[in-house]
């Protein structure tokens, strides 16, 4: 997700038939993760505090956090203790902790994510908060907050653009043109690697291999369109199919121009490469603007769409992860915390947190904008254009089989990539496990 460590990966849920030990080389690393554990432990409720769980770890996102937390408790002498875990540590752990004694209120993602731990009854329903922040959200954000049974769970902050960036500087001083399809793409790689870039910056190494499900995710939404790549997500097709295969040839015709050693590099490393202009391109997320501090510089940083591959589909499809808010299935302090998810829920807590992180964009539409940079207005306007918006491979997917089963499979693969056909098999040996006929 992450981005700060954005999208990183969640545990495998309650209920599921874990995947056999040691498939790809996994072994029982990822399942003996440290885990996230609450505030307070077991001590008894305060009336006067509500606790939040957060995986904004990094410099940025927390101080954002803490902006809209300290907003808050001024505004309703409610105080917010806050407990900060990477991203990594609570994506893995994230099962354990609800089923524990979590925080009142939590981080989490919209869409898929969310259903998963609302049908667990790991989540409590939050239609009465919906009462009150509703009408500042557009009919396909409330769909994306909505359980299988229609009530809401989820009270989104911000979303944000996958796209590939680049700076213009260095296009504009070695001549380099946007390339718009597929072929243009690669021939534009080809041509960086002989002036001495690495055309893609690239970083998946430790708990980064989240990263590449962005290049994935939309080699297939390109490739094969946004209905086959939600059936893959879901697992209603094979993964030995010929349009999954079409998406590993597709990759293999660009691993050769990915930056050496993305398997041990971290993605801040790889977006650092970029912005130093050691590197050309990087598939990414907006979240790229964190590593920015210098106003100059990120005047300097652009991005293109990813390029079409196949007319039919063109570029209809923009993948934007929504991250927000959910409340505990036993808060402590329900009452404050539900307060406390109406004021996440408002365009005056999206306003304080972008004011510090301008790596994403509001998703309440009473928010202003004013404040906003020419690349979150530009990527506002690219996902207002998309026919189809897609959350992410791990949040759009089973998350168990995304990281125990496909995210193995591709990192192994990218660092061998020729035999696609091996790789699709031994994930497609698995899909059974986690998605019922």
């Amino acid at each position: 997700m992450t981005q700060q460590s954005r999208t990183p990966l969640a545990a495998q849920g309650p209920g599921r038939r874990r995947v056999v030990g040691g498939l790809f080389g996994l072994g029982t690393a990822l399942l003996s993760a440290p885990l996230l554990t609450a505030c307070g432990g077991g001590a008894a409720a305060d009336p006067k505090t509500v606790t939040f769980g957060s995986n904004g770890a990094d410099a940025t996102p927390k101080s954002a956090y803490s902006a809209v937390t300290k907003a808050f408790t001024r505004d309703s002498k409610l105080k917010v203790t806050t407990n900060t875990v990477d991203h990594d540590t609570f994506q893995k752990s994230i099962t354990s902790y609800l089923q524990g004694t979590p925080d009142d209120v939590f981080t989490w993602f919209a869409g898929y994510r969310m259903q998963y731990f609302a049908k667990k009854g790991l989540c409590a329903p939050v239609d009465d908060v919906w009462d009150t922040i509703g009408s500042g959200f557009s009919e396909a954000t409330k769909q994306l907050s909505r359980g299988e049974d229609g009530k809401y769970y989820f009270v989104p902050l911000y979303n944000y653009p996958w796209a590939v960036f680049y700076r213009k500087s260095v296009f504009e001083e070695r001549g380099y043109e946007v390339p718009r399809r597929w072929d243009e793409f690669t021939a534009l790689a080809k041509r960086m690697k002989k002036d001495g870039l690495a055309p893609i910056a690239s970083g998946y190494g430790g708990g980064d291999s989240w990263s590449v499900l962005g290049a994935f995710d939309y080699l297939d939404l390109r490739a094969n369109g946004y209905d086959f790549h939600m059936q893959l997500m879901r697992g209603e097709v094979s993964w030995t199919d010929k349009r999954a295969a079409r998406v590993l040839d597709l990759w293999r015709e660009v691993t050769p121009y990915y930056q050496s050693g993305a398997g041990g590099r971290s993605w801040q490393d790889a977006a650092q490469s970029l912005i130093d202009k050691k590197s050309g391109m990087a598939v990414i997320g907006l979240f790229l603007g964190q590593q920015v501090t210098d106003e100059k510089i990120r005047a300097d940083i652009d991005f293109f769409p990813f390029p079409e591959i196949d007319g039919s589909h063109g570029q209809d499809a923009v993948e934007a992860p929504t991250d927000g808010f959910m409340l505990s299935r036993k808060p402590k302090n329900d009452s404050g915390a539900r307060k406390f998810l109406e004021f996440l829920g408002g365009a005056r807590a999206e306003e304080l947190y972008m004011g510090v992180d301008p790596s994403n964009l509001a998703v309440n539409r009473q928010a202003s904008t004013a404040s906003y940079n020419d690349l979150q207005k530009k990527s506002a306007e690219l996902i207002a254009s998309a026919k189809h918006i897609s959350q992410f491979a791990d949040r759009d997917s089973d998350p168990g089989f995304i990281s125990t089963v496909v995210l193995p499979g591709l990192t192994e693969w990218l660092g061998h990539p020729d035999d696609g056909a091996s790789t699709l098999k031994r994930i497609e040996s698995q899909r059974s496990r986690f998605f019922s006929a």
